[in-house]
């Protein structure tokens, strides 16, 4: 029974912090959630605990942990000593709360650190002028018309022309193959 009576305004905190620092939600504050959780806990007290989950929880989700992973950690914090350690209770919240978190936080880590605008589509075609409008040979060779379809989340999209000719498709690329080649270098590295 005082299992539950710890875990589960220990819950409530942990996902209250979620809603704080990875969903947005201005209406979740720190001291909504001692009035709310915590009544009888003095304020400092409090905000240490408060400081002590939030920096446990951003822990976890810098680092993705996977399920193996996240035992290895709560199980060196409950061998802790001294106040900086977790109980038993806390890190098995903390377990629960990363079990049915850990996509959302994710999705959201990924959303808040995303550039701005992506793109969204792309389209192209090669095109061969033949002449101009007087008619007059036009002897410039084949060009690339692409349209590049890009937005921010929740806005319409814009959209951007160009035209290439084959120098320049050649250098772009040249470029993405550079790029490529340092993402093959990053991912096998790891």
């Amino acid at each position: 029974m005082a299992d539950v009576e710890v875990a589960k305004p220990l819950s409530g905190l942990l996902s209250g912090i979620a809603q704080m620092v990875y969903y947005n939600k201005s209406e979740i504050t720190e001291e909504l959630l001692k009035n709310e959780l915590y009544p009888e806990m003095p304020q400092e007290e409090f905000k240490v605990l408060f400081e002590k989950m939030k920096g446990l929880i951003k822990s976890i989700a810098t680092a993705d942990m996977d399920h193996a992973q996240l035992e290895a950690f709560l199980t060196a914090q409950t061998k802790r000593h001294g106040g900086s350690g977790l109980s038993a209770e806390q890190a098995t919240a903390l377990s629960r709360f990363w079990k049915s978190q850990r996509v959302r936080v994710r999705e959201s880590l990924l959303a808040q650190h995303r550039w701005e605008p992506t793109l969204r589509g792309l389209s192209w075609r090669v095109d061969l002028q033949t002449g101009d409008r007087y008619g007059n040979a036009d002897h410039r060779g084949p060009v690339a018309l692409m349209e590049l379809e890009l937005g921010r989340a929740g806005q319409d999209s814009e959209f951007l022309c160009l035209e290439v000719d084959e120098t320049k498709v050649d250098q772009v690329l040249k470029k993405m193959a550079d790029i490529q080649e340092s993402i093959d270098r990053i991912v096998h590295r790891t």
